[in-house]
């Protein structure tokens, strides 16, 4: 942290750091906030190798936090090492390049700005050929590559290497871009300057030259001039290039449509429409279709800048990087890392479960509690991190372990009492399917009534386990007793509101009509009167629900916001079966 003590400038601008460095603390995901600091620590463009100690430290600070947090905009990364270089020279604005290249490897502005640089201070040919080649690797088949290949070509016609420009233009034809037919065209014409011997892979002109001979023999085999048997190769030669321009011409056409609808190609903190999002997930459709593997990567990625904060993208390239053949073990952790600790805010933690759930499946037990813990450090009352982890432990250390999970979190000073309430119902359906004792769960709802009677999902729990319980005709009479004690205790002992007793009430009936004796008939209609009936008739219009304090407060009085979060359908990221759902963002409370 830079000292203001001695800043240099006036007090009112001191004062203006100071304070906009504070908000930022105070709210670090606040983009226009650190827009502002940033702005205020240039200093109107006024930095250079002059300026006090204590401003240049506030700059750097300031670009080093807001590049952390927000990498991928390549733009302040530009602007970074421009002022890099005038504070400190060319050697510091390259270790600001650097880092931005490793930060947003698929940025064609990047990397020309990069590229570009090293061409006006770098005198070694092959120094600034290595970047160029870099850059071709992380961005060369980029849709919109063109002003990358456009600074190459600029800088070997620079250097009069003309070999070079012809070789650069060879790699470019077969390349499906926005602007291919232009640099078909330049390659014609300097094709047309250069002998044949440099136009094709040799093995391809040997083949192009016996079939002019075998042709020319077919003719009567008198001998031509040297001059005619060049035109033919060269024909022929520009045939196959005609072959390579249609080829490239329709992979272009067929992804023309996709790259036509990509309104914003780059990294924002503001949401994206839904029909983006739709074209994206058109678009990796289609080039998995293709099936050729860099040009899938090289989509992903370029799709995961746009589409950074949205996890259902991260989790559909994990899972098909781990489709792949071969062993792609670290290819997937470094998707998973990249989404977990830097682009999906940790309001969605479906994501970083999921890298627990791959670390687990390699053998790694450790790692996979630290992600636990380490979602639980910022989200305490995240009821899907809790039961995850309790299964983790459940699986590899046995089912007392997976107790102790939930335990330790009902205990917790740290976590809300609706999130305990659902951990409480958790723990007993855990008695229940894992060790086998229906009375033990039982017994676990049965004693914590007191505590968690108004918790939606505490009820919820405890109905479906009852309802849930195998029974033969012997033991009918009896279930059907537990049933409806459990649903009197719900309408008299709850502190439910009214239209929540009524919607939980009606699995009830349901199970009056399709499994009651004959009399149940008579209870239903007793039931249904008295739970819809008007209020004349209704037990509801009559009475309200308990005031139990926690703290001095009733529970209904706990912020609703905080009720909510616990009582949410928690497994936001996957279906009934256990399938993840690409376009859940997590619990709603939680974003």
């Amino acid at each position: 942290m830079a000292d203001f003590g001695h800043f240099g400038s006036s007090e009112e601008e001191n004062a203006e750091i100071k304070r906009l460095r504070a908000e930022v603390e105070a709210d670090p995901d606040s983009f226009e906030t650190w827009e502002k600091l940033i702005r205020a620590c240039e200093m109107d463009g006024t930095l250079n190798r002059n300026s006090s100690p204590q401003a240049i430290a506030a700059f750097r600070d300031a670009y080093d936090g807001f590049l952390l947090k927000f990498p991928l905009l390549f733009g302040y990364w530009k602007k970074y090492a421009d002022q890099e270089f005038n504070i400190a020279g060319p050697e510091s604005a390259e270790m600001i390049y650097e880092r931005g290249c490793a930060s947003i490897t698929n940025s064609v502005d990047l990397w020309t700005e990069y590229c570009s640089f090293k061409m006006e201070t770098t005198h070694t040919p092959h120094l600034v050929r290595e970047h160029f080649e870099r850059g071709a690797a992380c961005v060369g088949l980029d849709f919109l590559a063109h002003p990358f290949w456009d600074k190459y070509i600029e800088y070997e016609e620079r250097q009069e290497a003309h070999d070079n420009v012809f070789a650069i233009l060879t790699r470019i034809i077969h390349i499906p871009m926005h602007q291919y037919a232009r640099y078909f065209e330049r390659f014609r014409q300097l094709s047309q300057e250069r002998p044949v011997t440099g136009l094709v892979p040799d093995e391809i002109l040997s083949r192009f030259k016996a079939e002019v001979a075998a042709e020319a023999a077919a003719l009567g085999g008198h001998q031509r001039p040297e001059v005619e048997v060049e035109r033919d190769i060269r024909t022929k030669i520009d045939g196959y290039y005609y072959e390579v321009f249609t080829r490239t011409q329709s992979e272009t056409t067929k992804r023309w449509t996709y790259e036509s609808e990509i309104k914003r190609p780059y990294f924002h903190v503001t949401e994206l429409e839904h029909p983006q999002l739709h074209n994206w997930r058109k678009y990796l459709d289609f080039e998995e279709a293709e099936g050729d593997l860099a040009r899938i990567i090289f989509l992903y990625e370029r799709c995961l800048v746009t589409c950074a904060f949205y996890d259902e993208f991260w989790f559909r390239y994990a899972r098909w990087m781990a489709s792949q053949s071969g062993n792609k073990e670290e290819e997937v952790r470094n998707i998973y890392q990249r989404a977990a600790t830097i682009f999906v805010p940790i309001s969605r933690p479906g994501i970083r479960i999921q890298w627990a759930y791959f670390e687990e499946s390699c053998g790694r037990i450790d790692i996979a509690r630290d992600i636990h813990a380490a979602i639980l450090m910022k989200l305490p009352d995240c009821i899907e991190a809790i039961v995850s982890w309790a299964h983790l432990q459940r699986r590899q250390v046995g089912l007392d372990a997976a107790i102790e999970v939930y335990k330790g979190q009902i205990d917790s000073p740290h976590v809300d009492i609706y999130t305990k309430a659902a951990l409480v119902a958790e723990w007993a359906i855990l008695l229940w399917k894992t060790k086998g004792s229906p009375e033990e769960a039982r017994a676990v709802f049965t004693k914590n009534l007191q505590w968690y009677g108004d918790s939606r999902l505490f009820w919820e729990k405890w109905i479906e386990f009852e309802l849930q319980q195998p029974t033969s005709e012997e033991s009918e009479s009896q279930h059907a007793e537990r049933v409806h004690q459990l649903f009197e205790e719900l309408r008299t002992k709850s502190r439910l509101s009214a239209a929540v007793k009524k919607e939980l009430s009606r699995s009830y009936f349901t199970y009056l009509v399709q499994r009651g004796g004959k009399d149940a008939m008579k209870h239903l209609l007793v039931l249904d009167r008295e739970t819809f009936g008007p209020p004349s008739v209704s037990v509801y219009s009559k009475t309200r629900a308990g005031g139990h304090k926690e703290n001095g407060l009733t529970l209904a009085e706990l912020d609703d916001a905080t009720k909510v979060k616990a009582e949410a359908v928690y497994w936001t990221h996957y279906d009934l079966q256990g399938d993840v759902n690409p376009d859940a963002q997590g619990p709603a409370s939680f974003n």
